[in-house]
């Protein structure tokens, strides 16, 4: 297919989440304007104000009224960019901890329905018996068709220990179930690991949250504690949607020799266009270093990076890092292409409300920009091995509206699908329905066998689709530092996190 039907299909974890990854959090700043205000504009808003305070039809709040009006001016900068209430920004705050209240699934949607992509283990959901492929009908008794994906989501949510009852329509069941679950407090495990055969493991990344560089070293450390000879790795991203900054950089740091430069970033601001290190101080505390006690045979095992579009913007850096330093094969299909950085900032007066801003651009190590593009593999493997399956049909960055453009690399615009593909998008879809849900890391997972194919250099079944072609600058580039950008300057951007916040949510699909 040429450009393809992207909203047909399960929506998966990857493009919820990952449209918003890749979080830094800043104070704000009292910075004077760069320019003098356009008092002509700031006029009229406030003529409008006063016209709809004095002729609507019923009366009209000052707090809402205004409320809307910065939300969706900071909207319509792009997909990314948002004004966050009380309740999101806490619930923003407590994802990059890995934690929140609910029931414990990853959800998508399908038709009109949502579908349960996997129970967490150990969860609330889990230990009431909901399955991978359960449709969720009604909540508490509320049909969920009409609903979208984040609604449903805000209804599953909720405080800790009530209650919420499910309706579910599961295969080879004649009547729906309705089943009660309460809701607790869940914490996202973000790292999987297991030895998959003698001298070869996988290990998995779901999401990138504040404890996964430690998370990561404790299971590699398992690995080898199993498999002190350990022949090859498979790092698995697909359908990571990304995270917080040092989460990616500790990662990558893992693998790549000391001191490398991971990413970049240029925007406006002078704190902005900053080069990010493989050292400790960009990605742990100050007297903690978890990957100071890996084994230095880590730097060279043999390394297949598995991504897919799902894989998003902290999952592309990693990808795209390993990639220009040459240290790993990046298999699976194109990346999602979110390659923009999003600073949350806090608001005054009581600094319970942020807005998150589009503040620069990511760009891999050989200077590629990520955005609106994403990170092409050098193998191309699809997800099973008669096709790629849904995920050829997810929405990827350069479909949403507004989105940034890569200003490194002017591609091709986007066309709408044509009659045909759309037909094939929808033949597509049927069919995957009738598909069980892949568990990554299974028997059954096709792309790990290509992976493990290619560490034992074993023949390896590439896709038949063609990967969009680089640019000609992409083509042969080798990893250089950047020494005209001030390391410092981007070392801890993240901060001005309460300290008496507690966890949560990842504006995801996990509730």
């Amino acid at each position: 297919m040429g450009s393809k039907l992207k909203n047909i299909g399960l929506i998966s974890l990857g493009v919820i989440a990952g449209i918003g990854a890749s979080i830094q959090f800043d104070a704000i700043a009292q910075k004077s304007a760069a320019a003098p205000l356009p008092l002509e504009e700031l006029r009229q808003l406030a003529d409008v104000f006063g016209l709809i305070k004095s002729d609507y039809v019923e009366p009209a709040d000052d707090k809402k009224l205004l409320t809307e009006a910065i939300s969706g001016m900071v909207a319509s900068l792009d997909p990314h960019s948002a004004y966050l209430d009380k309740k999101a920004y806490k619930e923003l705050r407590e994802s990059t901890q890995g934690k929140f209240v609910g029931l414990g699934i990853e959800v998508g949607m399908e038709d009109g329905y949502i579908k349960v992509v996997s129970p967490i283990e150990d969860s609330p959901a889990y230990r009431a018996g909901i399955k991978a492929g359960d449709l969720i009908t009604r909540l508490d008794g509320a049909p969920v068709k009409g609903m979208t994906l984040e609604q449903a989501v805000k209804r599953m949510r909720g405080e800790p220990n009530t209650k919420i009852v499910l309706t579910i329509s599961r295969k080879d069941e004649d009547k729906p179930l309705i089943i009660s679950i309460t809701r607790q407090e869940i914490r996202v495990q973000s790292v999987k690991s297991k030895v998959v055969e003698p001298g070869y493991a996988w290990l998995r990344i779901t999401q990138f949250q504040e404890p996964t560089v430690d998370d990561m070293a404790k299971k590699i450390a398992a690995i080898y504690a199993q498999e002190p000879n350990l022949k090859g790795l498979v790092l698995d991203l697909r359908n990571d949607p990304g995270g917080v900054l040092p989460g990616a950089i500790g990662v990558s740091a893992a693998f790549l020799p000391k001191d490398s430069v991971v990413v970049t970033t240029n925007g406006q601001l002078p704190s902005s266009k900053a080069s990010f290190y493989a050292k400790r101080e960009y990605y742990a505390n100050p007297g903690n270093d978890p990957l100071a006690r890996l084994p230095e045979a880590l730097k060279k095992v043999p390394m297949v990076v598995l991504v897919n579009t799902g894989s998003a913007s902290a999952s592309e850096i990693v990808a795209g890092a390993l990639q220009d330093y040459k240290r790993a094969t990046i298999m699976g299909t194109q990346t999602f292409g979110k390659g923009s950085v999003q600073s949350v900032i806090a608001l005054p007066p009581d600094r319970n409300t942020a807005v998150k801003l589009t503040t620069a651009r990511y760009y891999t190590p050989n200077g590629r920009s990520i955005q609106a593009k994403g990170i092409v593999p050098d193998v191309m493997v699809d997800e099973y091995a008669d096709g790629d399956g849904l995920n050829g049909l997810r929405l990827r960055e350069a479909d949403l509206t507004k989105h940034l453009s890569n200003d490194t690399d002017k591609g091709p615009e986007v066309k709408a699908p044509k009659v045909d593909e759309l037909e094939e998008a929808q033949r597509i879809a049927a069919a995957e329905k009738k598909r069980k849900p892949l568990e990554y890391g299974s028997k059954d997972d096709f792309q790990l066998a290509q992976a493990l194919n290619q560490l034992k250099g074993l023949p390896v079944q590439v896709s038949k689709v063609k990967p969009e072609v680089r640019s000609e600058n992409d083509k042969d580039d080798k990893p250089v530092k950047d020494d005209k950008l001030d390391p410092a300057a981007g070392a801890i951007i993240h901060k001005d996190e309460p300290s008496d916040d507690k966890a949560g949510d990842k504006k995801s699909d996990k509730k």
